[in-house]
């Protein structure tokens, strides 16, 4: 709604109750610059403030349905996705960052790989990978079971549950790494990512969502975003075999148009049906 209002008053134009014109000239400059979904959710906020006031609605107009419609086709509607990464990137990253020199731990580097191993292999989302506390790692011969409570499709708060395993290669091990990493926090409780101080100094001051975005963005590059991390998963696990269930069972996804909707498969030799025709 802000930006609507801010948008008037560079126009000089006092935009509420606002027309069904002014709508249109309003969504045509955007259309451009914007995704189609940040524009509905700015309209949305636009026929609230209508609603609240007990005034009828501009975006009902016939005309500017019309127009929305004819700017929807000029400019497509489909959102920007956060693109995937190849699991031998992942592996070359986290392979390659040295966590210890001289026998001393680089708290900075190591925090940062668990943070990429996490993200991937347990198929966070940035809120939920930050919120996790130490006590919710539970080791075992098998690997690490993570439980949590509540996740952005499990608003009750339920008790969730997801495991990852040992690799064969201790460079790359999620497991491994934890285990290196909660050692080194000394203590049974509390935020599990966290800060770092310049001197190599640990602290207690859990990460933001944004950290593990800039995070991402400094080892896999701009393009790249928190999301990629869980994108990622399931574009390698659909990649490997993996069916729709099991990849649902890491994510926590409800319906299987959810997995297709995540699966990144931008490359046409990637998944393609014409290796399966036994030419």
């Amino acid at each position: 709604m802000t930006h609507y209002t801010d948008w008037c008053a560079v126009q000089g134009i006092d935009g509420l109750p606002t027309t069904p014109a002014l709508l249109g000239q309003y969504v045509s400059e955007l259309a451009p610059i914007r995704k189609w979904a940040t524009i509905s959710r700015r309209l949305a906020a636009v026929r609230k403030w209508h609603e609240l006031h007990q005034l009828d609605t501009p975006i009902d107009d016939h005309w500017l349905r019309a127009t929305l419609k004819g700017i929807q086709r000029q400019h497509g509607t489909h959102a920007e996705q956060a693109p995937a990464f190849g699991a031998a990137q992942l592996k070359r990253i986290v392979g390659g960052l040295i966590t210890e020199s001289d026998g001393v731990p680089r708290f900075g580097p190591l925090r940062d790989k668990v943070a990429l191993l996490l993200g991937f292999t347990g198929a966070f989302r940035r809120s939920e990978l930050v919120a996790l506390n130490v006590e919710q790692l539970h080791f075992s011969d098998d690997g690490v079971v993570v439980t949590y409570h509540g996740s952005k499709t499990n608003q009750v708060g339920q008790r969730e549950e997801k495991a990852l395993f040992y690799s064969a290669d201790p460079a790359i091990c999620p497991v491994r790494t934890l285990q290196r990493w909660v050692a080194l926090l000394e203590r049974p409780t509390g935020p599990l990512l966290v800060r770092v101080r310049k001197a190599n100094e640990l602290t207690q001051e859990r990460l933001t969502d944004q950290s593990i975005n800039l995070l991402v963005k400094k080892y896999l590059g701009d393009r790249y975003s928190a999301h990629s991390l869980r994108a990622s998963f399931v574009t390698t696990a659909k990649l490997n075999g993996a069916d729709d269930s099991e990849i649902m069972q890491q994510t926590k996804h409800k319906t299987s148009a959810m997995i297709r909707r995540y699966t990144r498969l931008d490359s046409i030799k990637q998944h393609n049906a014409a290796k399966k025709l036994g030419w």
